[in-house]
């Protein structure tokens, strides 16, 4: 299938050609006819697979001709709510439909300029909009498409009755409401079922998947050494840019600082940071003035930066769905990346978690003088590779090692295969 046999608009035709839109994901193949049909949709859709696409091109298609606040989409991250405005204005060129934003951390004056103007789509933060709501700046009473984007998201941060109070204000007959999340657990079932009618259900991949050109690997290190060991990968050349996660904020603020003592030009983002420095730090990670971004998942989703060579798990994710959201920052768009985990003794079960959601063993390298523990079987599991890595390695070698590793995305690695891959000594 292709999107000129899908029954869009010719303006919005033109617009995905433009893009360089040919071939629709599998998201926007399942997705888009229903929606067209004014069909409710309950998709899941992991980030990086198109769904902006699958759920604004009929949106902006049931718009046409028509004038006022008629769409809704709600995002859980004021990073989520830009990035999914501008594609939909992108999407949306000559139609004369108009999209607005507002989110939390800007002036609420500032927002009135957009509701005031006369648009057709809102995007929204829903405390932000809850705001708008209490203070009579805004009139959801004849919107027609309602759509929550990473719902599981929104869940998860609290926002729970804010949609609720959303929902108070929105028409209930005649409205179509598409949901999407990434994961299915009871909350987002339960949200689907107050809200949606009769909805189709479709589902981009497989329950959990990561993309093909990551190769995973996971090093066991002492809480202790963590920012020496993270020093020592991101001062190899391999590393062109690299987003590091973090549990906390505080966490996040620490090692930036350690990084930046260590002469390395950083930047941070958490939720503590304000709206003006969360742009600045992403722009400029973006654009490649600094190679490192220190973040807490806050990040892990909705952020689209092409590139990104190196995902480092600082550390290793309480929620095992979350490392399949943090490791999809690399290898976006047919690219290779690499993604690391950092395993301490107390992090063993987390990262056994995402192996068992994953369904297969994350390779293990031991870097000699960062670790000293030994890892336990956990369901059977073979005890932790050990791996003797070189202080240098040369140019050659690091260039050949990057080529390599796209080929062998998502396979499970014996130790001498792994060996040869990583170019270094003999496994203890």
């Amino acid at each position: 299938m292709r999107f000129d046999e899908l029954d869009l608009a010719p303006e919005l035709l033109r617009n995905v050609r433009e893009l360089g839109y040919e071939i629709p994901t599998p998201i926007q193949q399942q997705a888009i006819p229903f929606a067209l049909e004014g069909r409710d949709v309950l998709g899941r859709a992991p980030t990086g697979t198109g769904k902006t696409a699958a759920f604004m091109l009929p949106t902006l298609n049931r718009l046409r001709g028509k004038e006022g606040l008629r769409a809704l989409v709600l995002c859980p991250t004021r990073e989520l709510a830009i990035q999914v405005a501008d594609n939909a204005r992108m999407y949306s060129r000559g139609t004369e439909l108009f999209v607005g934003i507002v989110y939390g951390g800007t002036p609420l004056d500032k927002d009135l300029r957009d509701l005031r103007a006369g648009i057709e789509v809102l995007v929204a933060t829903p405390g932000r909009l809850n705001d708008h709501l209490e203070r009579g700046n805004v009139d959801l009473s004849n919107v027609e498409v309602l759509i929550l984007d990473e719902a599981d998201r929104m869940l998860d941060m609290g926002f729970k009755p804010q949609i609720d109070q959303i929902m108070r204000r929105c028409r209930r007959t005649g409205r179509q409401t598409l949901l999407f999340s990434a994961t299915m657990p009871n909350s987002v079932k339960s949200l689907a079922y107050e809200l949606l009618n009769d909805p189709i259900t479709v589902e981009a991949a497989p329950k959990v998947t990561t993309a093909e050109g990551v190769e995973q690997f996971v090093y066991p290190v002492e809480t202790s050494k963590k920012t020496e060991l993270l020093l020592h990968i991101l001062k190899q050349e391999e590393v062109r840019t690299a987003l590091v996660f973090s549990r906390t904020k505080f966490g996040a603020d620490r090692i930036a600082g350690q990084l930046t003592r260590a002469g390395l030009t950083v930047e941070v983002m958490h939720s503590d940071r304000n709206m003006a420095q969360r742009v600045r730090a992403l722009e400029a990670f973006r654009s490649g003035d600094v190679k490192v971004l220190i973040a807490t998942d806050v990040a892990q989703r909705g952020i689209d930066v092409e590139g990104i060579s190196h995902v480092i798990n600082y550390d290793a994710p309480r929620d095992p769905e979350g490392y399949v959201h943090r490791v999809g920052r690399t290898a976006r768009a047919g690219e290779t990346g690499v993604a690391i985990t950092f395993m301490s003794g107390g992090e063993i079960g987390d990262v056994a978690a995402v192996e068992h959601l994953l369904g297969s063993r994350i390779a293990r390298v031991n870097v000699p003088g960062f670790s000293v523990f030994a890892e336990e079987s956990i369901d059977g599991a073979p005890q932790v590779t050990t791996i003797t890595m070189p202080a240098e390695t040369k140019k050659e070698a690091r260039a050949s090692r990057g080529r390599k590793m796209g080929k062998h995305a998502g396979k499970e690695l014996s130790p001498e295969d792994l060996q040869k891959l990583l170019g270094v000594g003999s496994a203890a």
